[in-house]
């Protein structure tokens, strides 16, 4: 921290929260709440989701990568519900060793991040923080009344459907705990690179909310892995599901990992922090739905469908055996 006297919680929201509260709902940080009208026609759309230091990311990650990150993983999933974001409001617990530059980094990371999306901070809290720091969001956005893409919509026939590639944050995790696999695995440093960021800073896919508004029956984003995720799609929605792994799409990174150790499918399936989108297409929307992504300019990649039959979920492998997806990130 510069100086010798800490800046108080006025003087913390003044100086670097506020200057990113720019929607007028906002009321410039300066009443209890946020005072938000719904655009004409549409509901709002709402999302939370904490990030932690030492669950999340890593203590000494960059602050403004970890604001990012914070705001991107809730940014992900409107756009799994086929909304546009508005806005979010933000507690952040301030660990006791926090310093102004760390501070400064987290608003400019947020700053920048408003600057790709249009979205203001609209409020929220800051505390202290026993351990490390953590943030929460609640992202707002809007959608046509009634239209929000539901998770627990399959239905039977449906052809289900991947945003990105798979698995890349999982590996890049691996990276970050065990940076001698990228030898193992032969990586050179744009791969390295890659599957880093991967990890440190998803994608989230608002280019593809219209195509999903307009042709997908469900949709999620997938946070804790594809085969729990998924599991959780079918669940709500009384349907089972088959996936071909030899669909699922992969980097060239992830790719090359996978010719030296063929075990890593794993961290395709069950991997976390992909914040890709899954989605289920009626076949007859199904061309449509691709052609809305492309031009969108967001791939998708067509790696399975839905069944009949409550729960039963199966990856098919390349030598034609079946079994349950495996893995998957569980907080409790």
């Amino acid at each position: 921290m510069t100086g010798s006297t800490r800046p108080s919680e006025d003087d913390l929201i003044a100086r670097w929260l506020r200057p990113l509260a720019t929607d007028p709902a906002a009321l410039q940080l300066g009443d209890d709440c946020a005072c938000l009208t719904p655009p004409p026609g549409h509901d709002l759309v709402l999302k939370t989701d904490t990030v932690a230091a030492g669950v999340h990311f890593f203590r000494d990650d960059p602050w403004d990568l970890v604001a990012r990150k914070a705001l991107r993983v809730n940014l992900s999933d409107l756009a799994a519900k086929g909304a546009r974001p508005l806005g979010y409001l933000m507690s952040l617990a301030l660990p006791a060793d926090w310093r102004e530059d760390d501070l400064a980094a987290f608003a400019r990371g947020l700053g920048e991040d408003q600057a790709i999306w249009p979205v203001s901070l609209f409020g929220g809290d800051t505390i202290r923080s026993p351990n490390g720091l953590v943030v929460t969001i609640t992202a707002l956005g809007a959608v046509p009344t009634g239209r929000m893409v539901r998770r627990a919509a399959a239905r039977a026939g449906d052809r289900l459907y991947v945003s990105g590639t798979l698995g890349d944050a999982a590996l890049g995790l691996e990276l970050r705990l065990h940076p001698e696999s990228a030898e193992t695995w032969g990586l050179d440093a744009a791969a390295r690179a890659h599957l880093a960021r991967r990890y440190l800073l998803p994608e989230p896919r608002l280019a593809l909310a219209p195509a999903l508004l307009a042709h997908a029956r469900a949709a999620m984003d997938l946070s804790d892995g594809l085969g729990i995720d998924l599991e959780r799609m079918c669940r709500g929605s009384g349907v089972g599901a088959e996936i071909d792994a030899t669909a699922l799409p992969l980097s060239q990174a992830a790719a090359a990992v996978l010719a030296v150790e063929g075990t890593r499918l794993a961290a395709v399936v069950g991997g976390g922090d992909d914040y890709e989108i899954l989605a289920a297409v009626d076949p007859a929307e199904a061309s449509a739905f691709e052609a809305a992504a492309a031009a969108a300019g967001v791939p998708v990649a067509a790696i399975g469908r839905v069944l009949p039959g409550a729960g039963d979920v199966r990856l098919l492998r390349a030598d034609g055996t079946a079994a349950p997806p495996t893995g998957g990130f569980r907080h409790f």
